[in-house]
Formats: structure tokens, sequence, C-alpha cells
């Protein structure tokens, strides 16, 4: 409400925000998927949204087993574990971007979608025939020109905006692509599932009815042979990648039971905990992409007029499908903040406010940076002592409860750092 008279300019230059094409559920699925957390979700039902993610192919979770090619140890979670209903969403990423535009369409904001792409930016300087002080001037690709009190730079890891504004980045590549795409099952998946290869995890994510998304993480040269590579040998190699292939199933009594880190807890796995084989994909169910994947930390998110949200501000590994709630945390962190500003007068584009919201994101973001970049490192090395830590760590996320609270609490967005906050 506080914000409702503010004129709000979108650009984009993504044909699909003007295109009047509905999006029908006997269309083939989408090969890019977004795994949208409980707290994510609630985002989304706050602002309206989620009612017509519902009217489109979604798939809850309540569960997620994680293991790794050695065989030596397995945990899951389940929804249950933190009186939740579930663990997350997986929603195609056209059905989010339709559902967020349709919320937007049907608001009662002051709003223009620009369908053009960003030129230049600049500050204005005070001058007396600006009542506003000093605006930032955005030249459109068609030659039009816009003036703003704040620019929210929310386009991507390529940020334009961030470019223009001069700020700074650090990070860099993985020699890893990920290939991502559609798998049908002759029965409906519903749960997540995650296995670390030698060369990168892939995971299995329900999509709704028979359908499951695949993200393979690998190296480039294996990226570019699976690609090209026929259909049969492809959905042959990734149920081998789920079960048979690479190692043997984490049975060994190595870890459980009377096994060597019995120690760590007294309670046995209970039968509902025990170790499942993911549903086997019977036919490839869309075209394979594959994208490089790199780590990328804006050093500031702040500049003046300007703010940088989402890909723009950061991007992560895949391998736990935190991206894009990191980014959606960061639209409502800095909504709130602008609401606040409003409340008290305040301009919206000054650093002052704008660091508030930086304040709070940023320690955030870090941290969940710090800690997919971690796993990324720990399990691309295929060496004897270090297989036996992994497998501790999978172990002990098993079997003690208060940890495995803990790490699904805050996977799920409910704690913003880790470790029993």
């Amino acid at each position: 409400p506080l914000t409702k008279q503010l004129n709000i300019a979108i650009i984009d230059s993504n044909p699909v925000l003007l295109s009047k094409d509905c999006i029908k559920k006997e269309d083939p699925p989408d090969s890019r998927v977004s795994t949208v957390t409980p707290t994510t979700i609630e985002y989304f039902k706050d602002i309206g949204a989620w009612q017509y993610i519902e009217q489109h192919r979604h798939a809850y979770f309540d569960k997620m087993q994680v293991w790794d090619y050695t065989g030596l140890a397995y945990t899951r979670y389940k929804a249950k574990d933190i009186d939740k209903e579930v663990l997350g969403c997986v929603v195609e990423n056209k059905v989010l971007h339709k559902s967020l535009l349709s919320c937007i369409q049907n608001s009662d904001s002051a709003q223009k979608i620009y369908p053009f792409r960003l030129s230049s930016m600049n500050i204005q300087p005070n001058t007396s025939s600006s009542p506003h002080g000093c605006l930032a001037q955005l030249d459109l690709s068609d030659g039009s020109s816009l003036r703003a009190k704040l620019v929210v730079g929310a386009d991507g890891s390529k940020s334009r905006v961030r470019e223009l504004a001069g700020i700074d980045t650090t990070g860099w590549k993985y020699s890893q692509n990920a290939i991502i795409c559609t798998v049908e099952h002759t029965i409906k998946n519903e749960c997540a599932w995650q296995r670390f290869l030698p060369n990168g995890p892939i995971a299995l994510l329900p999509i709704g009815e028979n359908f499951s998304n695949i993200v393979w993480t690998m190296t480039p040269e294996e990226s570019l042979n699976r690609k090209s590579m026929h259909e049969n040998d492809f959905v042959k190699e990734v149920n081998q990648a789920f079960d048979d292939g690479y190692g043997q199933r984490p049975e060994s009594k190595l870890f459980g039971g009377k096994g060597l880190l019995s120690w760590l807890t007294a309670d046995a796995t209970s039968g509902n905990d025990c170790f499942e084989v993911p549903p086997k994909a019977i036919k490839l169910a869309s075209e394979r992409m594959v994208f490089p994947l790199s780590l990328m930390h804006a050093n500031s998110y702040t500049s003046k007029r300007v703010v940088l949200i989402g890909d723009a501000a950061h991007t992560v590994h895949p391998l736990a499908g935190q991206g894009v709630n990191m980014g959606f945390s960061d639209a409502f962190s800095l909504s709130k903040v602008i609401a606040e500003g409003v409340a008290v007068g305040s301009d919206i584009g000054e650093v002052s406010l704008l660091r508030r919201y930086e304040s709070e994101r940023k320690p955030a973001n870090l941290a969940m940076t710090a800690i997919l970049d971690g796993f990324q490192k720990a399990y691309s090395v295929d060496f004897g002592p270090l297989n036996i830590l992994r497998a501790a760590a999978f172990y002990t996320a098993h079997h003690i409860s208060p940890l495995k609270r803990n790490i699904i609490s805050y996977a799920s967005g409910t704690h913003r750092f880790p470790l029993f906050s």
C-alpha cells in the first residue's frame, strides 16, 4: 500500500512480456525450471502471484535424497522434520514469469513496460528545473529516454545496469557446464534427487505429471558429447548416473548399523529413511541446453540512484537450486526498504537508504555463495581420505536430528544463516 503511488517502468526487451500467448497444460514442459523454497512461495502468495502458478504445471516435493558415487553414505531430508508440509516446489520458468506478469497487469499500480534495451545511463546534476534533485536518465534503444529516482538492476549476470553504474565484481569461471533438460517416467516422481559424481552433481527434480527436470554438471567436453549423442543413449546415461554407474549404491554397512561411524549416534536409520533408487527415465521430453557455470559477486549492491538484485548482484553454482531464491529474497528485501523510505518521506534513490537493503542481503548472500562454492570444490576431488570425510558428513547429516533440522531450515529459507541461526 505504501508504494502504490510510485510510477514504475519495466525495461525488458524479452518479447514474451508483450506476447498474448497463453500457457496450455498440454504444452511440452520447459527445460528451464526453478526450485522455489517455502519462503519464496510465501513471498509469491503475499503479492497474489502464487494463484497463477497453481493454475499451471508445478510440483511440490516433501522429501529429498542426496548421495555420492562412492556408495559410502547418503542422507534424506523430509519436510516433516521441520514441521513443514513441503521442502519446495519446482516450477517452469515460463510459468514463474507469466505469474508475475499477470500479477503486475492486474494490479492498480502505475506501471508501463518498455520492450527495448538500455543503451546508456547517467546521473543528472542538480538543477533549478528539477524539483526532485538529480535523477537517473535512461536512454533506450528506440531513442526514447526516461528519468527515474531509482534504477533497479535486475538484468542478470551480464547486467548492463551494473556495467553502466561502474560497479565491479569478484568471481571466477568453473571448469564445468550444466546440461538441463526434461525427461519422462512411467510413474510420477515426488522426490528431489541429487547424486554427486566425479565431475559434478546430477539432480532429478519433479515438475508435475510424469515429468522430471535434469540438471547435470560435468566438464565442458562431456557436455558437448552428451548434448549431441542420440536421445536413447543420453537417457541410458542418465539412468546409469542415478543408479549403477560410477559406483555402488550406498548400502554398505561401513557407515550404518554397527559400522565405523556408529559412535556418532545410537539411532539406527528408520525404515522410512532407507536409501531409495530414483525412478528411471524412459525418454527425453525436451531439448538439451548447455550453460557454462561461474561464480560472481558484485563488490557493491548500491550506488547513487542504482541498486542491484538477483543475478545482477550474484551468481552461484546451481547444485542446490538456491540462486533464484536468493534473487527473490533480494527483491522482497528491497521492496520493504523502499516502502519504509516512502513512509518517512525519504528519497528512495539515496545511497543511505539503499545501504539498509545491502546490509541485510549481502552477508546472507555471501554466506550462501561460500557454502555452495565449498560444496563444489569438496566434491570435485576423488581422493580416498576426502571420500571418507564426505561420507561422514552425509552420515551425520542423516542421523543427527538437530543438524538435519538446521540444514533443512537454512535450505528452505527459514534461516538466513547456517549453523543454528
